[in-house]
Parts: C-alpha cells; structure tokens; sequence
C-alpha cells in the first residue's frame, strides 16, 4: 500500500495537531536515536552470533597413522586317511 500526497498531508496535519508544533523537532529527534540504537544493537547482536559460530567449530582431528602388521595365519594340512 503506496501512500499518495493527499494521504500524507492528512497525517502530517493530525501529527502537527495532536503534538503541536514545538514537541514534533524532539519526536524527530528520539526517533533518530532509536533507529540508531536499534541499528547498533543488531549490528552487536550479529558480532556475537559470528563470535559463537566461529568458538564452537571442532578442532580439526589428528589423523592416525595406518600401520600395518601382518595376520599369522595357520595353515592346517589334513590328510585323508584312506582305509585298506
């Protein structure tokens, strides 16, 4: 919803009815420092959550060298007893 020229005079007359003309300069003002604010906040909140990100990734494991060894193996030779 776009507002048009109409719309935003009406408003801007029923700011300037509602505060009157000398409260509007510190409206203006508090609303410049809360958006500054808020802009500071998130950028501290994003610092933070990248701090997190970067504490909680593991240590990089230590590879284990492959050894070899040899399997002993038994070879058991079976005869036949042949009946005569």
């Amino acid at each position: 919803m776009i507002l048009g020229q109409p719309e935003l005079l009406i408003i801007l007359l029923l700011v300037i009815i509602l505060f009157g003309g000398k409260k509007i300069p510190e409206l203006a003002r508090s609303m410049g420092k809360a958006k500054l604010e808020y802009k500071q906040g998130m950028e501290e909140a994003a610092e933070a959550e990248d701090d997190e990100d970067e504490e909680e990734e593991p240590a990089p494991k230590p590879k284990k060298k492959k050894t070899t060894t040899k399997k002993k193996t038994t070879s058991k030779k079976t005869t036949k007893k042949t009946s005569k």
